[in-house]
This record gives structure tokens, sequence and C-alpha cells, in this order.
């Protein structure tokens, strides 16, 4: 290997199963990456808090890729501000892996905010480049939610704020993002390159249906699939308002909803939604799902009709381009990346957020035109193959070079075409 990253993913672990209250596309970025990088010869050491002390403490994912989960704090889940209370622990726990091992890291690359206060310790001590990636922000986050759930405290907005000012390269994953970075926290846009996110397309292909409906026992109703956290942010209250339309409207069509934690209590959000299923007598009409592994989530996007992102706020929505590769249109909010990663009415349909008649309206017509659906498609399956794995780590790594000129770095141009 010839350049050594120590990538930084504090709060959540890249192994961790999707579909929980702290997991989602982000875990699915940094193990991709790393694993991507390993590729072009550039090993990463994945640096996660401990949430359960009987896992292994490193795990190897791959030639050159290692997880190394660190005690801060109790082992244990934790509220994300908590974890803050905890990084001098965390940074103490990197250097001493570091040390044991007798390594020298060429750059960090920080993941989320908590990630990026404790990159910025480390800069300090070893004197070597910051990359930042926030994945999503304190303050559009707030913006985007309105009845206070989900409230970002000023500890984030603060710490955000000094990261923006302190790191060396800032990772963006829409044009979007780099301008709401600019107007939202004063970042100076020449210290931000626009990285898309990926896909990983030889796991989400096109498929037949009916396979995937017959495979996942589905019965012949149209079907609609929303994949993702079940939080307030992400719109499902929205979409089943919506849904209470379609029926009103006297459309048989059946949502699945696939995420949720386990160990996550019913009297939580997904409790609120159960219990707005039951006030709007959708208990035949929308499905519970749970987690599902990636490997089994291309059969739930081939079997859909449609793939829904009701969110209020996403950076840039990789469930969209999961969507997309499988040949599943997409309906999703006008809001954050997705203006971006949704192409409207190329790959998919954008309406406005919190707005149950507009989706209800859009989800509506889709049903009603197949050929639209096999359109939506198939130019998805097209934009989703420039969004492939080795496109976005090369993109990286030209990053990487730039702040490290001594470094060489194998690009991967022949992976990328």
């Amino acid at each position: 290997m010839s350049l050594r990253v120590a990538m930084l993913s504090v709060h959540t672990c890249p192994l961790a199963a999707l579909g929980g209250k702290e997991t989602g596309g982000m875990n699915v970025y940094v193990r991709e990456l790393a694993r991507e990088l390993a590729r072009m010869r550039v090993a990463a050491d994945i640096f996660t808090r401990s949430q359960n002390p009987s896992i292994p403490r490193v795990s190897a994912i791959g030639d050159g890729v290692r997880v190394v989960h660190l005690p801060a704090g109790p082992e244990a889940p934790m509220a994300r501000e908590r974890v803050h209370d905890h990084l001098d622990e965390f940074v103490d726990g990197v250097e001493e892996f570091r040390a044991d091992h007798g390594l020298d890291y060429d750059l960090i690359h920080a993941h989320y905010w908590l990630s990026g206060a404790v990159g910025l310790t480390l800069r300090e001590r070893w004197g070597v480049p910051l990359v930042q990636m926030f994945h999503t922000l304190g303050r559009l986050k707030n913006d985007a939610t309105r009845n206070g759930a989900e409230h970002e405290p000023a500890l984030r907005i603060a710490e955000e704020s000094r990261i923006v000012g302190a790191a060396d390269r800032i990772v963006a994953a829409t044009v979007v993002e780099r301008a709401h970075l600019a107007g939202h926290y004063g970042a100076d846009p020449t210290r931000i390159a626009v990285i898309p996110c990926g896909v990983d397309t030889e796991l989400f292909t096109p498929g037949d249906p009916a396979a995937a409906r017959a495979a996942l026992g589905l019965d012949d109703r149209p079907r609609l699939l929303y994949v993702g956290r079940i939080a307030p942010i992400k719109g499902l209250e929205t979409l089943l308002d919506g849904m209470a339309r379609l029926r009103a409207g006297g459309r048989r069509v059946h949502l699945c909803i696939v995420g949720g934690d386990a160990d996550e209590p019913l009297n939580g959000h997904e409790g609120e939604l159960r219990a707005q299923l039951g006030r709007l007598d959708l208990g035949d009409t929308v499905t519970f799902v749970g987690a599902q592994p990636q490997e089994r989530l291309r059969t739930w996007y081939v079997a859909a009709d449609a793939s829904v992102l009701p969110s209020y706020y996403e950076s840039f929505g990789m469930v969209a381009l999961e969507a997309m590769a499988c040949g599943s249109p997409v309906i999703a909010s006008r809001v954050g990346g997705l203006q971006t990663t949704v192409r409207d009415r190329v790959t998919g349909v954008l309406v406005p957020d919190h707005d149950a008649a507009a989706l209800a309206d859009a989800l509506g017509r889709l049903l009603d035109d197949p050929d639209l659906r096999w359109r939506l498609g198939r130019e998805g399956v097209r934009w989703a193959a420039q969004h492939r794995w080795p496109c976005v780590a090369e993109a990286v790594c030209r990053e990487y070079a730039a702040l490290r000129p001594v470094a060489h770095v194998h690009l991967a141009a022949h992976r990328c075409q």
C-alpha cells in the first residue's frame, strides 16, 4: 500500500445492520469507499466507537481495510451528543492503536461532525491533512423539521462550524450541499470538492418483478416501497397520508416499509406511525418489513412498481440511487441532494415535501402509466451506472493526492469507465 488513511466513523460502525436508528447510507458509504480505495493501494483503518464489548476489537473487511472498535464511554448505544463527552477517550484509543502497531497515517478522512471533532485533534498531533464529509448538516435538519422532532443541539451546530472553518478539504455529495455549506456555514467553496455518493451496480441490478415478488411472498397488488430509517425527518407521516388518499380514490395499492431497529421500542417513532395507520385504517395496506440485508434489498427494489422517498431533508439519497440501479422509478421530495440525485421526469418524479396530496397524485399517475414506469426505470439504470463506487473512490483519491502530492496513488481509471 502506498498511502495510509485514518478513516473516522465515530458514532456508527460500517459493519452495523442497516435500517436501524443510527445506520443508513453513511455506513454503506464508509465501507464501500474503503474497500474500493484498497484496490487503488490506499490502506484504510476505520475507527469507530465500540457499542458491544463482545465483538472483535479489529475486523478485516478486505485487503488493506480494517474496522477498529474503540471504547469511548459505555460500550452500548448512546445519544450522539453524549458521545461527544467521550471523544477524548476515543482520540486516546486511536493514538494507542497507532503506536502499538507502529503506524503513521498520511491523512485523516472524517465522516460526520463527531468524527470531524476527533479529526481536528488528531490533525494537530500528527501534522497531516484532514478531509471532512458531513453526510448531513444540523442546521439543514433543523430547518426541515417543522414540529421540533429530532431537533439538533446547539453543540452540533457549533462543532460543524468549527470543522468547516478548519478542515483542509470538505467533500460534498452534491452542488446543493456545497451551496448549503457556503450559505449556512460560511465555507470557502474553493475548499469543497463535489463528489456524488456511489452504488454497487454489481449487487443492485434490474430483474424480473414477478420472480422477485414470488421470492418475497408478495401478492399481485401494485407495490410501493420505502427503504430507510424510521425517523421523523424521513417523512413517513406524509407518505401514510398519501396512502390514505390513494385508497380513498379506490386504488388497490400496498406499501412495504423496509427499515426499523429491532432494539427500538414501539413507543418511539415507529409506534407513532403504527398509531397513524390505525387512525387511517390502513392496516391491510401498509406492512412494516423491518431491516433487511443489502443482498436482499435488491429483491425488494425489483419487486416494487416504484420506490418512495418522502424525506423532509436528504443530503444525497443513496436509497434513490440503489432503486434506480434496479430499474425502480423513484418518487422523491424536492429537497436537499434529492434534487440532483433524482433527475425529475427522467429517472423519477420530484414532489413538494410535506405535501400528501401532491405525493398521492404523483404516485397515482405513475401507477396508471406502465410505459412511464418503464422509461423512468430504464433511464435510472443508466444514471446509476455513472455513480459506481470505483468512480467515487477515484475522485476521492484525487483529493488525497492533491493534499499529499508526495503520495503515489493508483487511480482506477480502468474500473471507472
